[in-house]
């Protein structure tokens, strides 16, 4: 949370070696809560069903939702219980004990390399710098020393961006961005306290530890990942020395991330043309969302079957009512104000050269229909920790097509229900695991 803490990790991670597949990519095995390392300390190197599963889950939907991150092989349980004290209040319970198998091409996080520098072990981290670039970024040559470990920082604050844009196109909010959770391949790394917007609240956290500074909100992921690029680039200076070019790519990842998120914008609203005012009609919308609970998945999953043709308000405003929470509650201020932006986003969609099924279609491949909500998590949970497993095999195979209507599966598309707000597991986590 913003302090070097002078350590990596919890030490549970075992990675069993690198399998290489038929297309000649390397993956890297790796159990998290198979038990004590020599990294572990004083913990126990165990890990519970509730964070394996949701892990586990998570990862997939995230996978097939189009956003990079790592992968899950397997989860098993353990037969053990595992003691943890969910929300770190005196209240430890016995848990069902759980070991994941996660796979990335590589683990190589920010953190490994800051801790190298922190201990002024600088031969040992051009080694590592070295070792990277050769076996994870073969598309820079490692052989040009300093200005190739320039291009590699380049290159990392690159795919850090476009992943962050991504998180923030489905509403996911990870909750614990550490710089030893950053993943130097730009993946989506260590599923812990993560969760999905709900109501639309750029503050919104899902970190129980989180909650009083609100770090890693939703709306300052964007600053986090930039921060923990600043804190990557200061780790690898000593091999480097090049301050300016250090820099020059640190503003990359600035422009690089507002070109992509604006590009998102645009996609998500369907606008196949660019326009000056497009900037401001996007962040007035945005600013709409937090006058009321507006489920912004649901918002602009529906806002795609919008038909240009319709010039009455009430009728526009009828496209997206279903996302929001409390309807009858809503001023009528606020409805007159949702109309006049719907009136302009209608005028401006007779200017963007695409017709209403074209543009649905387009909206659709990337305004997904299912998101992995916290309810659906919980309650996979909650039928798991029964002998249940029927859920766990419905949500994957729902997520491995969330773009898709699948009729069938509507219920998975629901807003939060009301018994879900407050419930833990569901409203927030914590880093228990």
């Amino acid at each position: 949370f913003g302090t070097w803490a002078g350590q990596l990790g919890d030490g549970r991670a075992i990675n069993l070696g690198e399998v290489v597949n038929g297309d000649n990519q390397r993956w890297t095995l790796q159990l998290k809560g198979a038990g004590p390392t020599p990294y572990s300390r004083s913990a126990d190197g165990l890990a519970v069903l509730r964070s394996s599963l949701r892990e586990f889950i998570c990862s997939e939907a995230m996978h097939h939702l189009g956003i990079p991150t790592t992968r899950a092989l397997s989860l098993i349980l353990t037969g053990d219980r595992v003691l943890r004290d969910m929300f770190y209040d005196g209240h430890p319970e016995l848990e069902p004990g759980a070991v994941v198998c996660r796979t990335s091409p590589s683990f190589i996080r920010f953190g490994n390399f800051e801790i190298l520098s922190a201990r002024q072990e600088y031969d040992l981290l051009e080694q590592l710098l070295h070792f990277t670039v050769t076996n994870d970024f073969p598309e820079i040559d490692a052989s040009g020393g300093v200005d190739s470990y320039l291009q590699w920082f380049t290159e990392v604050s690159r795919r850090t961006a476009s992943m962050i844009a991504h998180w923030m196109r489905v509403g996911f909010v990870h909750g614990v961005m550490n710089s030893d959770n950053m993943s130097v391949l730009g993946l989506t790394i260590d599923y812990g306290p993560y969760g999905w917007l709900e109501g639309y609240d750029p503050t919104w956290t899902p970190n129980t530890t989180d909650a009083q500074g609100r770090r890693y909100c939703y709306g300052n992921q964007p600053y986090m990942a930039q921060w923990n690029l600043m804190q990557l680039a200061n780790a690898i200076f000593p091999v480097v020395k090049d301050e300016k070019r250090l820099q020059e790519a640190l503003d990359s990842y600035r422009v690089t991330f507002q070109e992509e998120w604006q590009q998102t914008l645009r996609a998500k609203l369907g606008l196949h043309t660019l326009e000056k005012h497009d900037d401001k009609m996007i962040s007035s919308l945005l600013e709409l969302f937090t006058k009321t609970e507006t489920d912004m998945t649901i918002f602009f999953r529906s806002l795609a079957n919008l038909k240009v043709a319709e010039k009455d308000g009430d009728k526009l405003l009828k496209f997206v009512e279903d996302a929001f929470y409390t309807p009858e509650e809503i001023s009528q201020d606020h409805l007159e104000n949702l109309k006049n932006w719907l009136h302009l986003y209608r005028l401006r969609l007779l200017r963007n050269d695409l017709g209403d099924e074209e543009r649905r279609r387009r909206m659709n491949q990337i305004n997904p229909k299912y998101v992995f909500r916290n309810y659906l998590a919980q309650q996979a949970i909650d039928k798991v920790e029964e002998g249940d497993y029927s859920e766990v095999e419905e949500l994957l195979d729902l997520f491995r097509k969330p773009y898709d209507e699948q009729p069938e599966r509507h219920h998975y598309a629901a807003k939060r229900p009301e018994w879900a707000r407050n419930r833990p597991g569901c409203s927030m986590l914590s880093c228990s695991s």
